[in-house]
């Protein structure tokens, strides 16, 4: 069993930045690939980042390319959303997930554990 525990989400002003924290209990963090989703009002998850078991492979959506960066630290049991230059499109509520393989981590079906979610809300 995984459990996941968001923070870092906030408002801020376009232009601004935030940086996402996901922080997972057990020992077993470091044998999932992680991601990054979110959610806007009315919305579907949509898929935003993902990262492999040990950092050595990121990708992203077309939409955050550039602008957000993820990262993990297994020795911390986190993984992060560094998030800048946001937009009010980037306005939702951000999850992070554990998947078990990179190469299904850009499908929310694939994944075994999410956290609860932040709210990331970007002021025009």
């Amino acid at each position: 069993q995984v459990q996941l525990v968001e923070s870092g989400g906030g408002l801020v002003q376009a232009g601004g930045s935030l940086r996402l924290s996901c922080t997972a209990s057990g020992r077993t963090f470091g044998s999932y690939a992680m991601g990054w989703f979110r959610q806007g009002p009315g919305k579907e998850r949509e898929f935003v980042a993902r990262i492999s078991r040990r950092g050595l492979y990121t990708d992203y959506s077309e939409s955050v390319k550039g602008r957000f960066t993820i990262s993990r630290d297994n020795a911390k049991n986190t993984v992060y959303l560094q998030m800048n230059s946001l937009n009010p499109g980037d306005t939702a509520v951000y999850f992070c997930g554990a998947a078990r393989t990179y190469s299904d981590a850009t499908n929310s079906d694939e994944y075994d554990y999410w956290g609860q979610g932040t709210q990331v809300t970007v002021s025009s």
